[in-house]
């Protein structure tokens, strides 16, 4: 399975684009009665988590943070912006999966976090995308219980 399948154009759900796609601020930003985040708190927490990993296989030394700064607040009004950031990452990721010299390489410095120490470039890379689709699945639950589901660009709908 390729990066580009895995980030950018899965086969088992619909495409990140598509999933975030057609949304205004205002409804990326509502929260849902009962659910514990907003479509926009959940991408900016995606683009924490997926930019932290890239610089990472990048080789930049950054270091783990606890779980409350992986939830960053989603800036007001830029929803298009953030929507952006977080697919121009996964493309980046696509590039970085894509040098296979460089994929099969352990990140250096690696991680200081034991149970992810031991990770290449495909590892980090196999990290953000199920991360990024375990997410994107609670978008696809809050798009439906704000009545904008599915996207225009169409989906599965099971």
């Amino acid at each position: 399975m390729s990066f580009h399948e895995l980030l950018l154009s899965p086969l088992a759900y619909a495409p990140p684009a598509h999933v975030l796609e057609d949304l205004s601020d205002a409804e990326a930003v509502r929260r849902i009665e009962g659910a514990p985040h907003s479509v926009a708190e959940i991408v900016a927490h995606l683009v924490f988590w997926q930019e932290w990993f890239l610089s990472r296989a990048r080789g930049v030394s950054a270091p783990m943070v606890g779980a409350a700064a992986g939830w960053p607040p989603a800036p007001a009004g830029s929803w298009n912006e953030m929507r952006e950031r977080f697919l121009s990452g996964a493309r980046e990721g696509v590039s970085l999966g894509s040098r296979a010299e460089r994929a099969a390489q352990r990140l250096a410095p690696a991680i200081e976090f034991p149970p992810l120490s031991h990770y290449t470039v495909t590892d980090a890379l196999t990290h953000v995308a199920i991360h990024n689709a375990h997410h994107l699945g609670q978008v696809v639950v809050l798009r439906q219980l704000l009545g904008r589901w599915p996207p225009p660009s169409g989906s599965w709908t099971w």
